[in-house]
Formats: C-alpha cells, structure tokens, sequence
C-alpha cells in the first residue's frame, strides 16, 4: 500500500441537481488523457459512496500531490450559471463525513485538504481543511 498522508477534497464542477456517475468521471478524465478516473471516491447527490480508482494506485487528481494522497470528489459544486458554490446535499454532507471519518481511521496521519489548497481553483467551492479540521 502507498504511504498516504493526504486526503484531498475536489468536487465534479457539475450544476446543483445534475446527477453524474463514475462512468460519466472515467469517461471525461480517459478524453483528458488520464488512464482512468483520477479520483478514488465520488459521492453522488443521494450521498452514495462509489469507488473510483482503487486506492493502491496513485491517483490522477492534484498535480504533486497524487503519489501520497486519496482523491474525494462530490458531484456538484457549481450553481446552474456555473458559478463556484456549495451545492451539497445533506445526504452528501453525512457520506463525506462518515468517508473522511473511515480514512483517517486507516490513514491516521493523513491530513484532510481542500484542492483549492493546491491549485488556483475554487474546488471543491467550500473550505474543507476548515470543516473537516475536527475529524479524530
């Protein structure tokens, strides 16, 4: 297993309601180049966890980073002008949560970060070093 001391938090940069799959993911990121999806997880609108890449590998999702971290995505996080903005849902809310929760059990080094952390974006367009700083 990678030494993991990174957990970071992106969003799909899709509108609030707009339901998008890991296929749909994998598809955009292999016309990007990628091998496969870049992300470990994604949390969909109804707050299902669905696995990405597998978490053995390094994942394609935060350049520099990707060696030592696991890529979350939410699907969401534009408004329907595509504007940055939180669009979680509740349901997403508690699945991300209970998702970090379990990560950092098995990675308990591993600090949780927002991608905006890294790179000039808004993602994942909410401040998720500051809400997740709580987590065991």
């Amino acid at each position: 297993m990678r030494k993991i001391d990174m957990i970071i938090i992106h969003c799909s940069a899709t509108p609030a309601g707009r339901d998008v799959s890991v296929e749909d993911i994998d598809r955009w990121h292999r016309e990007r180049g990628f091998d496969c999806i870049g992300y470990h997880y994604v949390v969909g609108l109804d707050g299902e966890v669905r696995q990405g890449r597998p978490l053995e590998q390094a994942g394609a999702h935060c350049k520099g980073y990707n060696a030592r971290s696991v890529g979350v995505c939410y699907v969401g996080g534009v408004d329907a002008s595509m504007n940055p903005c939180d669009t979680r849902t509740e349901a997403q809310r508690r699945s991300l949560r209970q998702l970090l929760t379990e990560l950092r059990h098995r990675f308990p080094q591993a600090e949780v970060r927002s991608h905006r952390d890294f790179a000039a974006k808004a993602c994942p367009c909410f401040d998720a070093t500051a809400e997740y700083s709580d987590l065991p």
